[in-house]
């Protein structure tokens, strides 16, 4: 019976073991499908299916179909996944303290001009995104490009539209990678703005962000000024 009692536990440590590498990587990447995951980790299809059941159960996980600017091919949809607010505080605590840590150092040796620059850095790889849909997909439209860039970086990004006149567009962030690090330091989302504003090539305005406590980040992006005929 104890040996018996002995595997289990050893399986059971490793299954909890496999879900926090698999919560790592949703985590650091974002809307991730089970196939990723498998190759990922070197899971059978049945494997990795069990562990994401379980996270999902747990209120680690929520699941979507995959939108369909980002499948390949015809076929049934596939689910991807992305970490909920409560998976992803239970995850990233000891990171966010290391981070901010890390942060508060950088500007310390280097002032507000480095960790801008930091900040910066981190949002080139959505402008990338957001080019890159613009050639591959032109019939998009400038916002639908950047949402569609922000969910693939793990902000769960959607559009909204304002007013009945036509006014602009909301565009809602339903997840943050690093609110502890944003509520630290607002720079964080001064320059996210910033980005939004140059891609858009419009004065765009934070309305709300998860950073102040509130459920979802928002920014309002007006509609784009109708040319005057001639």
């Amino acid at each position: 019976m104890k040996i018996l009692g002995d595997l289990s536990t050893s399986v059971a440590a490793q299954d909890a073991t496999t879900r926090q590498k698999v919560m790592k990587f949703i985590v650091e990447h974002g809307w991730t499908t089970s196939s990723v995951l498998a190759g990922e980790f070197s899971l059978t299809s049945a494997a990795i299916r069990r562990h994401l059941t379980y996270l999902e159960t747990s209120g680690m996980l929520v699941a979507r179909s995959q939108p369909a600017s980002l499948r390949k091919g015809a076929g049934r949809p596939a689910r991807e996944y992305a970490a909920t607010t409560r998976g992803r505080q239970t995850f990233s605590q000891a990171y966010d303290t290391f981070a901010i840590s890390a942060v508060e150092t950088l500007r310390r040796l280097g002032g507000e001009e480095a960790v801008t620059g930091f900040f910066e850095e981190r949002f080139q790889a959505i402008e990338a995104r957001f080019a890159e849909l613009r050639v591959l997909e032109p019939e998009l439209s400038e916002t639908e490009s950047l949402s569609i860039a922000l969910t693939q970086d793990g902000f769960m990004a959607g559009l909204e539209p304002m007013g009945k006149g036509g006014t602009g567009e909301q565009l809602c962030q339903h997840n943050c990678p690093y609110p502890a690090i944003a509520a630290r330091f607002p720079e964080l989302c001064s320059v996210e703005t910033s980005v939004f504003s140059r891609l858009l090539r419009s004065h765009v305005q934070r309305l709300a962000t998860i950073a102040h406590g509130d459920g979802v980040c928002t920014t309002h992006i007006p509609a784009p000024q109708r040319k005057e005929s001639q």
